[in-house]
């Protein structure tokens, strides 16, 4: 692969998932994946900090997710605006050509230990991000958190149903079934 062309995180995620399959994360370096991705090692650390965060995004959910809070209607009650911006992350980042390397991805990460231990820090501290979020449209602090952990919950929902092979669903619809059912257990509860 030519080291001019686009798009160099990108390749070097594929790269690193490929090979965690292939030889298991712990087997693999940054070295391997720099050279399988067609890049040099200076550029690997360019995009990630460690190979644990090639798989990771550095940040684009939390990011994506915050960004659809601040932008919900301003009527738009707590767990609503959680709700729009997880519709606003499935369409522009858990999009069907990513569903097969999300699918791989999760496999890689439930192999190891340690990538399910950063897994569960990324999930801490998008709710805190999206606590955050809610704080800042004026939600009270016990509000957003309630808010912002069913909002976690919601997408480990949708996402774990979204990256099953045997699903065609889209993320949002998925994640908008999950804040109904959310809803409905907590009416029985």
């Amino acid at each position: 692969m030519a080291r001019w062309q686009p798009d160099a995180p990108g390749r070097l995620a594929d790269a690193a998932l490929d090979l965690f399959e292939e030889h298991g994360y712990e087997n693999t370096t940054v070295i391997e994946i720099a050279e399988r991705a067609g890049l040099t090692k200076s550029t690997f650390f360019r995009y990630f900090p460690d190979k644990r965060e090639v798989l990771f995004g550095g940040g684009t959910v939390t990011g994506l997710l915050v960004e659809g809070i601040a932008a919900a209607p301003p009527a738009a009650g707590p767990l609503d605006a959680v709700a729009d911006a997880l519709d606003a992350l499935g369409r522009t980042f858990f999009t069907v050509d990513r569903r097969e390397f999300s699918g791989r991805r999760q496999a890689v990460l439930n192999a190891n230990t340690e990538l399910r231990e950063r897994e569960a820090l990324k999930r801490i501290d998008l709710t805190a991000s999206m606590i955050e979020a809610l704080n800042r449209r004026g939600v009270p602090s016990v509000t957003a958190r309630v808010a912002a952990k069913l909002g976690t919950l919601i997408w480990e929902i949708a996402y774990d149903q979204w990256i099953d092979t045997n699903n065609s669903e889209g993320f949002g619809p998925l994640a908008r079934q999950a804040l109904a059912d959310v809803r409905a257990a907590g009416a029985v509860c």
